[in-house]
């Protein structure tokens, strides 16, 4: 149910109908309501399952990829996450209580992985070392904002800039 969820907020925005995401998930209407009575229940369901797989995502580059790679990979999978739902911003400045201490929630999880690459990256010389991961996390997160207008990739690639600029031989 999750998976179909985050796949219908992808591309139709966390207003999507119920509906929607019943057919992706090859379920019925009501067992979405069982075990989402409200739709901010689903979306932040949905968030922190994806904020989950963020921070699986840090442990398996590091041990796997070299240290810029393994940044830059987490990078664009962290602006896929969060460039991803539209709608997301006005929900949860909405004021609805579920949404309260939700972005201090992700960032005090997101943070912590991406501190790690971030580290690791520096310490290979191959990134700056003056900034912190809170900086880029809200940094990307800014720059996905949606754009009118603007090409489907265009806030994809400003946050590659972006990271590009983190590049130890940036000025």
């Amino acid at each position: 149910m999750l998976q179909a969820a985050k796949s219908v907020f992808m591309s139709s925005g966390v207003d999507a109908p119920a509906k929607e995401i019943t057919d992706l998930a090859g379920l019925g209407v009501g067992t979405l309501y069982r075990h989402f009575p409200r739709r901010s229940d689903l979306i932040v369901a949905v968030l922190q399952h994806e904020v989950d797989e963020c921070v699986e995502a840090a442990g398996q580059l590091r041990t796997t990829v070299a240290p810029w790679p393994a940044f830059t990979t987490w990078i664009e999978q962290y602006t896929e996450f969060v460039g991803t739902k539209g709608g997301l911003a006005t929900a949860l400045h909405s004021g609805d209580p579920a949404y309260n201490d939700l972005p201090l929630h992700l960032l005090d999880r997101l943070e912590p992985a991406l501190e790690v690459l971030l580290a690791d990256a520096v310490a290979a010389g191959q990134a700056r070392g003056d900034v912190t991961a809170r900086d880029v996390l809200t940094t990307v997160a800014l720059i996905c904002q949606p754009v009118p207008g603007a090409p489907a990739d265009f806030n994809r690639r400003m946050a590659r800039v972006f990271v590009d600029g983190l590049t130890a031989q940036a000025p």
